[in-house]
């Protein structure tokens, strides 16, 4: 990585911050004052260290946690989407719909519908290879599928995301 031991330190206790109040707004300013470095110099840097930008990594751990939730509670879409830290149920929706390629509702059934096969694999794993690929931004994502490019593949998968998910496991 290159970077400073001590900076590195600071950066994974911003993110350990971002994972234990996800719900939380986290603006990069925030995330600098609680590492102790200036907003730019945050920025590169936690992409440097964890290969995304610090909101798409807060994007990512916000709809991790509502597919938990959507897996594991009766609570209503409305409710997971407040719960998970969404101001607005449309921007939820749309976001999860760009990450996942379902709509909460139909990953809620899908995921239900499974069963008990699910139960004998680790926890570990199923996180893994449940974890939204945002290697690049979503609206770079919306620009490739309007000009036809969609780099997708069966299932809707982006590119790179089964294999990084194969890597995990």
């Amino acid at each position: 990585m290159g970077q400073d031991p001590e900076l590195l330190r600071r950066l994974l206790r911003a993110k350990d911050r971002m994972d234990a109040a996800s719900d939380e707004d986290w603006p990069v300013p925030r995330l600098a004052r609680e590492s102790g470095v200036s907003a730019a110099h945050f920025a590169r840097s936690f992409k440097e260290a964890f290969g995304v930008p610090p909101h798409r990594y807060l994007l990512t751990r916000r709809i991790e946690r509502a597919k938990a939730m959507l897996r594991e509670t009766e609570l209503s879409v409305t409710e997971i989407a407040f719960e998970t830290g969404w101001q607005s149920l449309g921007t939820f929706g749309r976001i999860f719909r760009d990450i996942t390629g379902d709509s909460p509702g139909a990953i809620r059934e899908r995921e239900r519908a499974g069963g008990g096969e699910m139960e004998r694999i680790p926890a570990c794993f199923l996180r893994a290879a449940h974890r939204p690929d945002l290697k690049i931004a979503v609206s770079e994502k919306r620009r490739q599928e309007a000009d036809g490019q969609d780099g997708s593949i069966e299932g809707g998968a982006p590119d790179g995301a089964a294999a990084s998910q194969q890597e995990d496991l």
